[in-house]
């Protein structure tokens, strides 16, 4: 469904683009790209989420750490359900970089961190955890169960 509404979206965009310069308007639409729900820690703050995404960062000494590896393949195999929940995933596999992802949380080795809205810590966990495991812990959350509600409301 995700997919369809981009899809709309960019269509919608387009045509409206076409209708503003077919009545001479000159102003410049830009079409926005895809949201990139996995990022780098060097590329973003925690703060940048605050009441916009659920943060889930993982953490490891490197990229090849087998624990991160399978903690990756477990995210990508359901990516649906995390953006139904609102999620980024930040990765950071570089000590030395110390971003300052790195430095709020203080991970040793390989660290699963799940963050709420508001910023503060839902879980920790020191090994690689399920999707079906990661939502559970959001839906729990007083937040998203009133996202919840407002959704099926609005479905009314």
């Amino acid at each position: 469904m995700n997919k369809h509404f981009r899809l709309i979206a960019v269509v919608g965009l387009g045509l409206w683009a076409g209708i503003g310069a077919a009545q001479g308007a000159e102003q410049d639409v830009t079409v926005p790209e895809p949201f990139e729900m996995i990022r780098s820690a060097a590329e973003t703050t925690l703060d940048d989420w605050v009441w916009l995404r659920r943060p889930i960062v993982v953490f490891a000494d490197n990229a090849a750490d087998p624990r991160f590896v399978q903690q990756m393949a477990l995210l990508s195999e359901r990516l649906d359900a995390l953006e139904e929940r609102d999620v980024v995933v930040i990765t950071d596999t570089d000590p030395t970089a110390r971003s300052s992802v790195r430095q709020k949380l203080r991970p040793r080795g390989f660290a699963l961190t799940i963050i709420a809205k508001d910023g503060t810590i839902i879980a920790r966990k020191p090994s690689p955890w399920s999707v079906r495991e990661i939502t559970r812990s959001i839906d729990k959350q007083p937040l998203r169960q009133q996202e919840v509600r407002e959704r099926r409301e609005s479905l009314r």
